[in-house]
């Protein structure tokens, strides 16, 4: 009883859903550990019931603010050159950032449009790559990445690397989204798995097969790429007015 009014508190004080989940399972464990040790002879919290976890929709940029980041890099500076390539890669592909920090020079296949990458787990995957982020890719190669002479052995083999010569890291590649987010004047909390999620959302809007998006982001089940269907609640009202019969003009 007393652990039922103690959640039904932690409920009143207004603390996230998550972390209510995450106190229950403290103590869950918490008093598994006194019946293991035979301090109590059974487990108050067999029946306690933890809150249900609703799936987060994660932040989704707009096609015209994906633009607009692109646009707010300066491409007169080699990073500049080199984030450009990053970022079109991040949303043409809806990579992962650890997949796209990892991206090797030889896992990009221009000739077929295609882009090799090493996924979670090291399972392997062929990703479609648009022509506007492989002629950035070539820039970057062509007039940044050729012309380094402080590559490092470890960044030999890596397409995107920092000032060092080294392969980049998650940090950095956060940080610089952050930069352009903010220079395009984009006031969501965006991040470089923003760029996935846009990714997938814009297909699936565009109409593209669910089982074909989730081959691309490399999903085990079907039911996680099934967040991405949700649909911006603007663009559902604007077809129910334009389109249901009983608001057609009489």
């Amino acid at each position: 009883m007393h652990l039922d009014d103690f959640i039904r508190y932690l409920a009143e004080l207004g603390l996230a859903p998550r972390s209510q989940a995450r106190l229950i399972s403290a103590l869950r464990n918490f008093y598994q550990y006194l019946l293991e040790e035979k301090i109590i002879q059974s487990d108050p919290t067999e029946l306690l019931r933890a809150p249900k976890l609703g799936r987060k929709i994660p932040e989704v940029l707009t096609y015209a603010e994906v633009n607009a980041i692109l646009a707010a890099i300066d491409l007169s500076t080699d990073h500049g050159t080199r984030d450009r390539a990053m970022l079109e890669t991040l949303y043409a592909c809806g990579l992962r950032v650890s997949e796209l920090t990892s991206l090797q020079l030889n896992h990009v296949y221009p000739e077929a449009g295609l882009v090799r990458v090493i996924g979670k787990g090291n399972k392997e995957r062929l990703v479609p790559i648009g022509e506007e982020a492989l002629k950035q890719i070539g820039f970057y190669l062509d007039g940044v990445r050729r012309l380094m002479g402080n590559i490092k052995p470890e960044g030999e083999s890596i397409l995107f690397l920092n000032r060092r010569g080294g392969p980049l890291s998650r940090v950095s590649v956060f940080t610089a989204v952050k930069k352009y987010v903010a220079a395009a004047g984009i006031e969501k909390n965006v991040s470089p798995h923003s760029f996935r999620h846009s990714f997938a959302t814009h297909l699936i809007e565009g109409g593209a097969d669910l089982r074909a998006v989730q081959d691309m982001l490399g999903h085990e089940s079907i039911t996680t790429t099934e967040i991405y269907t949700h649909l911006d609640t603007d663009f559902l009202r604007e077809t129910i007015l334009s389109f249901h019969p009983a608001n057609a003009k009489r």
